[in-house]
């Protein structure tokens, strides 16, 4: 079988043939259409070459077979098997049977539309033949490496944060055409390229319905293929042969006729609207998620294109039903229903775990699709996209390294009654290292001077030192932030998104309040103290 992720030979150009100067061929009957397209090249002298023609080839005939006196019915049969055939077009060569091309020839060729060629008597069989097969061998050649330049153009695509949006930018650029996903609910999740008219769009999500799983959402999806559509399915069976297939093992159990289950949707389907060329490819197995193409042109490589996009796709939106992800659930209801986050634990698969506070560099929110491919790159299903930021509870085994476009902050390993603290020591992380500019921000967890202290005293010491400034948060976080940079005032503006003049003033209000020095070390030092204990 061929290897579906390599494209066939592509065929020659007819003009291109007739470019290479070294043949000297020349057309001198049938239409002249730059379309004309030849799959390899023949030679046969056989009155009736029907039966040895395959489809799309360069006949190549010196007239051998042609009987003397010859009359135009003659060659209206000829040239008649050989439409029938498939041939693409025919090459007469002079020398040494016939000086000129037979004028009955000529108009047998006009009257059934076949491209007639003049062979030259310097040009052989065997060179015309080489030259097709080197134009094919250079065509191929081309068609490959565009197929492996897409190809590694949606691999590297598929391994940024934000993988979907850039495998469909680079799916419809090397089409040349639209990319879209559909998300299981029939909605479009994502585009890319240019907008087909409203009419083929329209056609394109009808022909999702005949890939996606009837099952995958709520009501029937019974959608069949539109007139015109080309369905390729999984079972590889064409509806008329399905249906005899189900006949005969109806036919096994007469005593009790049993109505044949519903054909499995197939993978992929095609359709041409008004010139657009469309297709559409199930990823994965029953997700729903549906890859739709639209296009001015299809050919193999692009079809190629497309099926190496959407195995990719179907890795990164794949919903995989196991065991975690029903464990998952099942802690989920076991929360709503007013059980202990400890009791519930277990059932996640660990018993301490990180917090991970992620924000995408260069843009203000991230999309769900985002925060769902930060949750895979980081190997925890369990995230929460909140506003500009994205929490992540990641199991304390695995490990968390710094990832392209984001900037991350994360909590020591904590057990679930210390959740909350761990998120807002992620949280602190995550400023940290938007002030520092550094990929990565661990929060320590080494013992500290506080721990020293009994924490009730602690917890009383803090609250009434920080009295004045505690009905005002802005005041107090932007004080516990610009201690922690060291009283940058840059960088404490950029850690709180505010102006550093807000971030000056902010400070001389808290050292008002607090009538304190705050360029005094031990000042500093004793309100860091009672920060970290609110």
């Amino acid at each position: 079988m061929p290897d579906p992720m390599v494209p066939p030979t592509p065929p020659v150009s007819l003009e291109a043939l007739l470019a290479r100067a070294d043949l000297g061929l020349r057309r001198i009957a049938g239409p002249d259409d730059p379309g004309t397209v030849v799959h390899g090249a023949h030679t046969s002298e056989m009155a009736d070459p029907y039966p040895y023609l395959l489809g799309g080839e360069l006949l190549l005939s010196a007239g051998v077979h042609i009987p003397e006196g010859a009359g135009a019915g003659y060659f209206d049969a000829y040239v008649s098997r050989i439409v029938a055939a498939g041939g693409a077009a025919l090459g007469f060569g002079l020398a040494p049977v016939h000086k000129a091309v037979p004028a009955a020839l000529v108009e047998a060729c006009e009257m059934h539309g076949l491209p007639l060629l003049e062979v030259p008597p310097r040009t052989t069989f065997s060179g015309v033949a080489r030259a097709v097969w080197q134009l094919m061998a250079q065509a191929r050649t081309a068609e490959l490496r565009r197929v492996t330049e897409a190809q590694q153009s949606l691999a590297t695509a598929a391994a940024r944060p934000d993988p979907l949006r850039p495998v469909l930018h680079q799916l419809a650029q090397r089409i040349g055409g639209w990319a879209v996903l559909f998300a299981p609910d029939t909605t479009e999740l994502a585009t890319a390229g240019t907008t087909p008219p409203p009419e083929a769009r329209q056609s394109l999500t009808n022909l999702a319905e005949v890939v996606r799983p009837h099952d995958v959402s709520a009501g029937s999806r019974t959608a069949a293929p539109t007139a015109g559509s080309r369905a390729a399915g999984a079972m590889g069976v064409p509806p008329l042969e399905r249906s005899r297939e189900w006949g005969r093992v109806g036919a096994a159990a007469p005593a009790k006729r049993r109505e044949p289950a519903p054909a499995p949707p197939p993978t992929t389907a095609s359709d041409t609207v008004n010139g657009t060329h469309l297709a559409a490819y199930a990823l994965g197995t029953n997700t729903g998620f549906v890859l739709g193409i639209a296009s001015p042109h299809r050919t193999p490589g692009d079809h190629t294109i497309a099926s190496v996009a959407a195995a990719l796709l179907s890795l990164l939106t794949g919903r995989r039903q196991t065991g975690t992800a029903t464990a998952h659930a099942s802690a989920l209801v076991r929360l709503l229903l007013g059980a202990p986050p400890e009791d519930v634990t277990p059932l996640l698969g660990g018993e301490r775990w990180h917090v991970v506070h992620a924000r995408p560099d260069g843009r203000t929110a991230p999309d769900p699709l985002a925060a769902s491919a930060l949750g895979t790159a980081l190997g925890s299903a369990l995230v929460d996209p909140a506003g500009e930021v994205v929490r992540v509870l990641v199991p304390a085994d695995r490990p968390v390294e710094p990832l392209p476009g984001w900037t991350l902050g994360v909590s020591t390993a904590a057990s679930p009654p210390d959740w909350a603290d761990a998120d807002t020591r992620a949280a602190r992380a995550l400023a940290r290292a938007r002030a520092t500019r550094v990929p990565l921000l661990r929060h320590g967890d080494r013992p500290a001077l506080a721990d020293l202290v009994p924490p009730h005293d602690a917890d009383a010491h803090a609250r009434s030192l920080l009295a004045p400034i505690a009905a005002a948060p802005a005041l107090t976080d932007t004080l516990r932030t610009w201690l922690s940079l060291h009283g940058s005032w840059d960088r404490t503006a950029v850690a709180l998104s505010v102006h550093r003049n807000t971030v000056r003033q902010r400070i001389a209000r808290c050292a008002a309040l607090l009538e304190a020095d705050l360029d005094d070390p031990d000042v500093r030092m004793e309100l860091w103290f009672a920060l970290r204990r609110t």
